[in-house]
């Protein structure tokens, strides 16, 4: 699976430039990225981790379950999120005991969403939506998923009058880093909605944003 994810990188690197889409994806390694969310600062706990009831305020970013407009609903174990977001782009926590949790996971902190079955059940961890909204609109951004056993994962980029940028299916979910830019090099991305159908769930971390301007 490393074997395919390095194949994977290596021809996103080089399609990048000729990328059509709104938002491509690319290897977080060749973005220039100044700040980065770790989640270490923040009360977390083993086994279904330190909840969080309420939104998760960050510097650079506020974390949640989805944005003002959108409905939960079940899919299986996990969260799928309907409707369109409402402008302007507002974040909104789950709801009680389906929201996010704080995990201390081989030696350092991530967060999980939970899904429809409530914290502290283990096969509800993981399982959830998540959502951030930036303080400031972004061109480029990368972030980390933990724990992942190849299952689905999209990603869907709003910006901050609640329009969908783009939709997005990432590769099989793993211990995997990615990275993504606006084609355009357009400063628009306000929001991103995480969503997953992974057996056994996954996490977020390494949260990387603000791209240093190009100089002509």
């Amino acid at each position: 699976m490393r074997a395919m994810m390095i194949l994977f990188f290596v021809l996103f690197g080089r399609a990048a430039l000729a990328c059509e889409a709104p938002v491509c994806l690319v290897d977080p390694e060749v973005l220039q990225l100044t700040r980065v969310i770790t989640f270490e600062d923040t009360q977390s706990s083993q086994g279904p981790g330190h909840q969080v009831k309420d939104l998760l305020v960050l510097e650079g970013a506020v974390f949640g379950e989805r944005f003002a407009g959108q409905v939960t609903v079940s899919e299986g174990d996990h969260d799928k999120i309907l409707g369109e977001a409402l402008s302007p782009l507002t974040i909104m926590p789950g709801e009680d005991g389906q929201n996010l949790s704080v995990v201390f996971l081989q030696g350092n902190n991530v967060l999980n969403g939970y899904g429809v079955a409530g914290y502290p059940k283990r096969h509800a961890q993981g399982e959830g939506a998540m959502a951030f909204l930036f303080d400031d609109d972004q061109s480029a951004l990368s972030f980390q998923i933990r724990g992942g056993e190849e299952g689905a994962v999209v990603v869907v980029f709003y910006r901050r009058d609640g329009v969908v940028i783009m939709r997005m299916d990432l590769p099989p979910a793993g211990e995997h880093a990615f990275g993504f830019i606006r084609a355009t090099g357009e400063a628009d991305i306000a929001g991103v909605l995480i969503t997953n159908t992974d057996p056994q769930g996954i996490a977020l971390d390494n949260v990387r944003f603000e791209k240093t301007p190009e100089l002509s």
